[in-house]
């Protein structure tokens, strides 16, 4: 008979799962599973420089892919590392499975003194959705199974499972691991909506004289676009979408209003909709919690919520009807029902209206990424990488300013291709490059570039050398401005420039990817940008550039974010009049 290790048997339970790569740093715990990776041509090892850039590649691969995304880390620092990648996964509720060497079994929980010792089972707790330790060679295959069952059913997440060591080395007959195909363990086809509740809310859309969809996360996870667009076209109704929920919609479809800001046409649409359709959403700190005035008065506008989580149903704001079930599935059959019930509609009359105020929302950004000052402005720089880059491109964003900078002129046009470490309600920093090779391991035939604060740069700047090693051809755009630019601009606003914390000194970070092998170059001028993207994609190496740009000058939102995040705090004294401007605004 044919004995097998523990690390083979895992090893063989994800590629049953059709995992393609496994991101982590080697431990010596870890040694069975990566031998047994080493040997089969179906999986591949992508080793990191920092567990938590695993994570976020195993993330961004979810992200990209719809498929749960798979990171290690050995026992003690190695598990803890993983958590600053895990948390944004479990935030943004992104499904993958985390898996942490342990100490011996008999060593651990309790522990009595062991090197590296960690409770990782309780330390991984506060960020999944479920985890387990992994006690003896026979478990593996039933609670791998169930790791990825809990992970992609119902709202997706983080799952963890701690390996002691010896059950990775230890060895057990090759007939009795039982490794099932996934259709044996878990859910494949996603669960429609209730039959009774779709035709209510079809019946409610048809009758509605403004209705309005609202697009979330969950829309793409599920690959609901190509649902939700029919249905949007057949009722003429606008899309809104969340930050999260970015490309469920072109966004230069005639429907699409670009996400919500104070003035443009999306706020408007939504406060005046007689109907909302929010599907895969709940209605966050970034979709202002669902409340007037971006949003209409409670009494007098209906909400429909699709949620593949009943939890979410009804969180931040009533509402008039709540339906449990996939967005896709529950879409196609909320299509079906709206047929019975209206012919499609005519164009939205309110419609126009709705664009004139984008338009005129964009006129000032547009007018902003136009100057030819020196320091660049940020806009120029989006604006040029976006218009460089086709519409199948890959769009990462880090950083804190960047990203609403991004926000503004950065438009997305395709499902899965827009990753922003800002878009849902972890905020973090730093999963820029990561998230970027993910992204072109799972896509290599598209374009992936990263546009990128400093500061955020810095954060993974070591994964540089991953990027090199796997020669991948991403192109990174830094915008470089020697600071914590959006903490930098706090002060300016609410601190009367009185900064702390914030400054950097002028880092080369061209220089710094030449040292890694990788094409950099600095820019200065803004007629430089173009021709260094078109540089930076043909030398065929991962490159950086490296753009100084002014770092005076902040984003117009900034102030309306920064009553978000300090909602009920009190500020200094002098500053109270700003404070109250914001709240005018919002």
């Amino acid at each position: 008979m044919v004995r097998i290790t523990g690390g083979e048997v895992l090893k063989r339970c994800l590629v049953q799962e059709g995992v393609r790569y496994v991101f982590g740093v080697p431990g010596d715990q870890l040694f069975p599973l990566l031998d047994a990776i080493y040997k089969d041509k179906r999986i591949k090892f992508i080793t990191m420089r920092h567990e938590a850039a695993a994570a976020h590649a195993a993330d961004a691969w979810a992200r990209a892919t719809g498929q749960p995304g798979v990171c290690i880390g050995t026992v003690g620092p190695g598990a803890a590392n993983l958590i600053g990648g895990v948390y944004p996964a479990f935030a943004d509720s992104i499904p993958i499975i985390i898996i942490t060497a342990q100490n011996q079994s008999w060593r651990s929980y309790p522990d009595k003194g062991s090197q590296q010792a960690l409770d990782q089972l309780t330390l991984f707790k506060a960020v999944t959705k479920w985890n387990a330790v992994v006690s003896h060679w026979r478990r593996i295959p039933e609670l791998t199974h169930w790791a990825f069952r809990v992970a992609t059913s119902g709202k997706p997440g983080p799952v963890h499972l701690d390996f002691p060591s010896d059950v990775l080395f230890q060895t057990g007959e090759e007939a009795d691991a039982e490794i099932l195909p996934p259709k044996s363990y878990r859910a494949l086809e996603k669960p429609v909506g209730e039959p009774s509740l779709i035709d209510k809310a079809a019946k409610v859309l048809a009758e509605a004289k403004m209705p309005l969809i609202h697009a979330g996360g969950g829309v793409l996870m599920s690959g609901a676009s190509k649902e939700l667009i029919e249905l949007a076209e057949y009722l003429q109704a606008p899309v809104t979408t969340s930050m999260g929920g970015r490309g469920a919609i072109p966004e230069d479809h005639p429907l699409c209003l670009i996400p919500a800001a104070p003035g443009n046409g999306a706020i408007v649409a939504q406060a005046e909709a007689d109907v909302v359709l929010l599907v895969g959403c709940r209605l966050g700190a970034l979709d202002m919690w669902g409340k007037p005035p971006a949003w209409g008065e409670t009494a007098k506008q209906k909400i429909i919520q699709i949620d593949i989580s009943g939890d979410m149903i009804g969180l931040n704001r009533p509402v008039d009807l709540g339906i449990v079930g996939d967005a896709k599935t529950t879409l196609r059959a909320l299509l079906e029902a709206v047929k019975r019930y209206t012919p499609p509609r005519d164009e939205n009359p309110f419609l126009q209206d709705y664009k004139r105020l984008e338009r005129m929302w964009l006129e000032n950004f547009e007018e902003m990424s136009r100057l030819d000052t020196v320091p660049i402005h940020p806009l120029r720089v989006v604006r040029e990488v976006r218009e460089f880059f086709p519409r199948d491109a890959i769009t990462v964003v880090d950083g804190g300013n960047t990203t609403v900078w991004c926000f503004y002129l950065n438009r997305v046009y395709e499902p899965n291709t827009y990753i922003s470490c800002a878009s849902g309600d972890s905020g973090h920093l730093g999963a820029g490059i990561p998230y970027a090779i993910a992204a072109k391991l799972a896509h290599p035939e598209r374009h992936v570039y990263c546009i990128t604060g400093d500061g955020a740069f810095g954060l993974n700047i070591q994964e540089l050398e991953t990027v090199s090693r796997l020669q991948l051809p991403i192109v990174f755009v830094v915008l470089n401005d020697c600071a914590w630019g959006m903490i930098r601009a706090g002060q300016t606003l609410f601190y009367s420039r009185r900064h702390i914390g914030v400054d950097f000194s002028d880092i080369r970070y061209d220089e710094i990817a030449r040292g890694m092998n990788c094409y950099g170059e600095r820019i200065v001028e803004p007629t430089q940008i173009k021709p260094a993207l078109q540089r930076a994609v043909d030398s065929g190496k991962p490159a950086v550039l490296d753009v100084r740009i002014d770092r005076e000058v902040i984003p117009p939102d900034f102030a309306v974010l920064a009553s978000i995040w300090l909602e009920g705090c009190e500020l200094p004294e002098e500053e109270k009049e700003i404070v109250k401007e914001v709240a005018e605004i919002v």
